[in-house]
């Protein structure tokens, strides 16, 4: 056989045309099989979409009902709002609900008490005739800020049945013999006159109104003595949201229609009193007067003998042994809760001293969004917070802020 010839023949493709895949009929075979590709894409692409077409819009869809869920807020829940038990204003911080409290006795005398320092900051405030017409504060702060705080004075048994249920440190400088003995037995967190905690600013005009304390002191003497947290019983309080629905903007009548979130009734008559009289006794400069504001939803205080209840207030910071008024700026008493419980109050054995009826009951005027409800204030014992209920039996909530409880005696008088 001839080798050449069946090398060169042109029936037999060659080696370079093996390679390069030019085989004879080989490009028309591809295109037929990329053809058959393209139809039948087209064919799927076509019954895909009318598939589509009978799902969505020609087959008949069954009716979905919605479930709406309420939502219930949990301690694990970012979200879940925690509200303080001392004032009802939201926290940030959900681990201050326990942070410690501390009442702190807060003197009100015209011989150098005023003006008082970071009252202003404190969540509650009792107001109550101490000695001679002369009325004093308990004070209740938690978890304190301010850098001056005070001046302290000494304690009384109806203050200290009062500050009982909101677990506190009591911080005085001494007391009534009734007083310290029920605090000694009580086993009550005490802090009385102690100048490790403790300091005198300068004498001045304050005479011996002038022992202070700090928030960093309180929090110190607490920690020394591993007392880190607090039972708050508060009042009870509205939520914030509650708080905006039963707020009035419009005072123009004297009787007006407002919602309120009572389980009882939705719809009360409730009067306006947006002029407050408060009177302890005979003397003017313990009277107080309240203006209501309505666009801070505040009572402004007032003495009775015209001049503005100002107080300093102090930097959230330590600052050390200050003076308050090298420290601090004056600003107006506004609690956002004004208070009048009518006692029975008389005076004591010793004729100077006050015997005010602290565990019982009585009238009461709850005075909060520029409008008065009466009613009964109860306290069954020292324990137990106090409850104030309407004349239909209704606990009265309060708003959140401060509240100021003023302790007036039956021979006193409410005004509005």
């Amino acid at each position: 056989m001839d080798k050449n010839k069946l090398t060169n023949d042109s029936n037999v493709p060659d080696a370079n045309n093996r390679i390069a895949g030019n085989v004879p009929g080989k490009k028309e075979a591809s295109s037929y099989v990329w053809l058959i590709f393209l139809v039948t894409g087209i064919l799927m692409l076509i019954s895909g979409t009318v598939c589509l077409l009978w799902v969505f819009l020609l087959k008949p869809q069954p009716e979905v009902a919605i479930v709406e869920y309420p939502t219930v807020p949990s301690p694990n829940n970012n979200d879940a709002k925690i509200y303080s038990p001392l004032t009802g204003q939201p926290l940030a911080d959900a681990g201050m609900i326990n942070a410690p409290t501390f009442c702190i006795q807060t003197p009100n005398g015209t011989d150098g008490a005023r003006p008082q320092a970071g009252l202003n900051t404190a969540g509650v405030i009792f107001e109550a005739i101490a000695e001679a017409g002369i009325t004093r504060f308990a004070a209740i702060y938690q978890n304190p800020t301010s850098a001056v705080i005070g001046p302290i004075r000494s304690l009384r048994i109806y203050y200290l049945q009062w500050d009982t249920p909101f677990d506190c440190t009591i911080v005085h400088a001494g007391g009534s013999d009734d007083a310290i003995e029920a605090v000694r037995a009580g086993g009550y967190r005490d802090l009385t006159e102690n100048y490790a905690y403790m300091y005198r600013g300068t004498v001045g005009t304050r005479r011996w109104n002038n022992l202070f304390t700090t928030a960093t002191y309180l929090k110190q003497f607490n920690a020394d003595r591993g007392f880190d947290s607090s039972n708050v019983r508060g009042f009870t309080r509205m939520t914030p949201e509650e708080a905006k629905k039963s707020k009035v903007d419009n005072l123009a009548t004297e009787q007006l229609i407002i919602t309120t979130p009572t389980e009882k009734n939705l719809n009360e008559l409730v009067p306006k009193a947006t002029n407050i009289g408060l009177k302890f006794g005979w003397y003017p400069n313990f009277n107080v007067d309240y203006t209501y504001d309505l666009a801070t939803n505040r009572y402004l205080r007032s003495y009775e003998s015209g001049a503005s209840h100002e107080v300093y207030s102090c930097p959230d910071q330590d600052l050390g042994e200050q003076n308050p008024e090298n420290t601090c700026e004056l600003t107006q008493m506004a609690p956002a809760v004004v208070i009048a419980m009518v006692v029975s109050e008389h005076r004591a054995s010793d004729n100077y001293h006050e015997d005010i009826t602290a565990i019982g009951s009585g009238d009461v005027y709850v005075f909060q969004n520029g409008l008065v409800q009466k009613g009964t204030w109860n306290k069954a014992s020292a324990e137990e917070q106090i409850r104030f209920v309407d004349e239909n039996g209704s606990e009265i909530k309060l708003i959140p802020g401060q509240t100021f409880v003023s302790a007036i005696p039956d021979y006193g008088s409410v005004d509005f």
